[in-house]
């Protein structure tokens, strides 16, 4: 008997209405714990696939009869098998078409907000890995910023709005994900910019992204200011747009601060961090829309499903923001950083241009939660 597929894009609406949705996860139990489709109306049932095997009879009674449920596997194979076994035992049951694999690779674009002489900033929300990147269109003309590997989506997403990409930007040389700005600016002949501190080892041209830099965008009167703000990387670089809106990249994120280790420089760059977050910051304007490069979890979604708040609200609720005591801010820092991230060497190095995995190798490299903040 066939079952029905549940798209990640179907899946991503779920999470981002805050609908109920109870999942029956068939991975291992340890890749369940340490990853999962995160929501907050969600019910978790994990029973690995191989103690499936046998039948679905033991878990049948363990299942709502009240609510969609959603089978998921890594890949998608399983969880079909299981989606079937549940329908011949009469229970209506879905499966994430594409598994956990495309869960991680699903962008979901939304509307920010209308930026000035009708310009518009979109979010792109990546909910499997905690990313977001942003696009910026004006007059015909769009600029990415932090775009993730999966380069189509943008491309695509520009075409439909009927602009041309003129500029790409990455705030910091990543070491959670793989960019796509080089390769979006290889289709695009755009303007691919990176911070010099953090384009050192590159292996490719690059445009300067230095701090006063005003890249216009269309013909209208947006700009993106960049702001050199250092701590996550020795080269991390936000933005100002349509002075309504701070990219802040991965130096401040809603409900905490930028983790400094990822280059093995913790003790260097800590005082960095504190700079950019307790001085450079405090001297923009409280008004701006924070819109960071990633979010930790789920809560951290507005009811539109984006993610963003404004700069005086962190300054008051954000712990990592409130700390008077240098040595204790440093403490925090150097204490509370949570596992890297896997592969994270390897992603560096991809950055760089020094590495060229294959397509399947990237998407095994970059499973798994992101892991930029310090907690």
């Amino acid at each position: 008997m066939s079952v029905k597929a549940m798209s990640p894009k179907e899946t991503a609406q779920k999470v981002i209405n805050k609908e109920e949705l109870f999942i029956l996860d068939v991975r291992n139990t340890d890749a369940f714990e340490e990853w999962k489709i995160d929501g907050n109306s969600f019910e978790y049932l994990n029973i690995p696939y191989f103690d499936l095997l046998d039948g679905v009879e033991e878990i049948v009674e363990k299942l709502p009869s009240d609510k969609d449920i959603l089978v998921v596997c890594a890949k998608e194979g399983s969880s079909v098998m299981v989606a079937e076994m549940l329908s011949d035992a009469g229970i209506d049951a879905s499966y994430l078409e594409g598994g956990m694999k495309a869960w991680s690779e699903h962008l979901e674009p939304l509307k920010v907000g209308d930026l000035t002489g009708g310009g518009e900033l979109y979010q792109f929300v990546r909910l499997g890995k905690g990313c977001l990147s942003y696009m910026v269109i004006s007059d015909g003309e769009a600029a990415i910023i932090d775009a993730t590997r999966m380069a189509d989506i943008f491309i695509d997403f520009a075409e439909a709005k009927n602009a041309i990409i003129t500029n790409i930007f990455d705030t910091h040389l990543h070491a959670d994900h793989i960019s796509g700005g080089r390769r979006i600016a290889e289709e695009t002949n755009a303007a691919y910019w990176l911070p010099p501190k953090d384009a050192e080892d590159v292996t490719f041209d690059y445009a300067a992204l230095e701090d006063g830099n005003k890249v216009a965008i269309g013909n209208s009167t947006i700009d993106i200011n960049a702001l050199y703000s250092p701590g996550h990387t020795i080269g991390s670089t936000s933005f100002v747009i349509d002075e309504k809106y701070l990219l802040s990249g991965d130096i401040l994120f809603v409900d905490s601060i930028g983790r400094p280790d990822l280059a093995g420089k913790a003790q260097d760059w800590v005082s960095d961090l504190r700079e950019s977050l307790y001085k450079r910051y405090k001297n923009l304007s409280m008004d701006l829309i924070v819109l960071p490069a990633h979010f930790m979890i789920i809560d951290e979604l507005n009811e539109d499903g984006t993610v963003g708040d404004k700069l005086g609200t962190l300054y008051a609720k954000n712990h990592g923001l409130n700390i008077s005591d240098e040595g204790e801010f440093r403490k925090l820092v150097s204490e509370n950083l949570p596992p890297q991230p896997n592969a994270y060497k390897e992603i560096r190095e991809t950055n760089m241009g020094k590495l060229t995995p294959d397509e399947e190798k990237q998407r095994e490299m970059e499973i798994g939660p992101n892991r930029c903040a310090v907690r």
